[in-house]
């Protein structure tokens, strides 16, 4: 029997185990850097499989496979999340969030059901193959500086370092059991924009008596969409969106504080950074010519995610043999953000994604689900890629 016909079959002989594991996952969600019960769980879980696992970034798990069938230096790395968000979950399901304010509303529960069925795979073919394969569980994806970054600062992979990272994540817009893969920039940098705006208040009866912070606030909103529109290269894809105005005056009072939050999103990390003067020039002398005074801190998020044409063009065609052609799509650029783009900096990494089959379910909204079939595709592919690139 061929490889990717064990793969399948082993796949389609745990699905029902690989997602009993979700569900629990899924019940039990614990937001970023907090995952203590979702770790111990899936260190129970690869335990039972056999696998040693060690503890990284306080609440993460690596666990190595070494295969038996020779010696090689080849080494690949699979990368899964735990972390959920605070959302809170809508869905009327046996197995929903139990616990209030806390869902894995962005499929992190999916993706290390998988990765634990993968890694089952693995090891149970490991007299098959020679060369290493870590699968390392992350924490905190969702808030930054990100997990992975923790991860690189320690060095999680030792002196056994991998050739490339793969990253597998669900995507509404993808039917069931297809992927979608794309080699060269994929998802944008993501900054946070905090901009406090200060003048002193009163009467708003007596404007000429006050700094009217919300008028100053209101022009700095209005101009600083210039940095999309007038101040950005046109052929690098920017986005600068504000959803938080808080000015705490009432209908006869001007307060003496407004504050703003936003995103700033970016392709061009060079770019991104001269943006990032541009906001700050902005806002300042626009609030300073109406008389208030003006803070503004950037929060620097994750790097723009790069995968690197070669291996995304092996695992490609991986993904072709595996799937067939006509469930391998071409992905178009992201907006959003995936802090997965630090090991993107450090190694070749090919980030990819498997559809859900429920395109009315969209990430992070408290509706999100997924159709549980492709959980079939989740855990079989990343073995074959796995195994695919160590026998090559």
């Amino acid at each position: 029997m061929q490889l990717a016909e064990i793969i399948r079959k082993k796949s389609a002989q745990y699905l029902d185990e690989v997602i009993a594991i979700r569900r629990h996952i899924h019940m039990h969600p614990e937001l970023s850097f907090r995952e203590h019960e979702t770790s111990a769980f899936v260190k129970k879980r690869l335990e039972e499989y056999g696998l040693d696992c060690k503890t990284v970034a306080g609440t993460g798990l690596l666990a190595t496979i070494t295969g038996k069938a020779g010696r090689s230096s080849k080494c690949i790395a699979l990368r899964a999340e735990l972390d959920a968000l605070p959302v809170t979950e809508k869905n009327d399901l046996p197995w929903r969030s139990l616990v209030p304010g806390v869902m894995h509303a962005c499929g992190h529960d999916v993706h290390a059901s998988c990765l634990i069925g993968a890694a089952r795979i693995i090891k149970e073919l490991e007299d098959e193959f020679t060369g290493t394969v870590h699968l390392l569980f992350q924490p905190g994806e969702e808030t930054l500086p990100g997990g992975a970054k923790k991860l690189l600062e320690e060095k999680v992979f030792g002196n056994n370092q991998p050739s490339v990272v793969i990253a597998q994540h669900v995507l509404p817009e993808l039917g069931a059991g297809e992927t979608g893969i794309r080699p060269g920039v994929y998802m944008a940098s993501g900054d946070e924009i905090y901009i406090t705006v200060s003048g002193k208040g009163g009467h708003g009866a007596t404007p000429d008596k006050t700094v009217d912070t919300v008028a100053a606030m209101s022009h700095v909103v209005v101009a600083l969409q210039q940095v999309s529109s007038r101040f950005a290269p046109p052929h690098i894809p920017t986005v600068l969106s504000f959803g938080k105005f808080i000015a705490n005056g009432a209908t006869n009072v001007i307060p003496g504080e407004v504050i703003i939050e936003g995103t700033f999103r970016t392709m061009d990390e060079e770019w991104r950074a001269e943006a990032h003067e541009i906001i700050n020039r902005i806002a300042v002398n626009i609030a300073t010519s109406l008389g208030a005074s003006c803070s503004v801190e950037i929060r620097k998020g994750y790097p723009v995610l790069y995968n690197d044409p070669g291996m995304t063009s092996l695992m490609g065609s991986y993904m072709k043999e595996y799937l067939g052609s006509r469930k391998v799509k071409d992905l178009q650029i992201r907006m959003t953000t995936e802090d997965f783009a630090w090991f993107a900096r450090e190694y070749p990494a090919v980030f990819y994604r498997l559809g859900t089959g429920m395109p009315d379910r969209l990430l992070h909204s408290p509706e999100f689900d997924i159709d549980e079939q492709i959980m079939l595709e989740g855990t079989g592919l990343p073995a074959w890629l796995a195994l695919s690139f160590l026998l090559q």
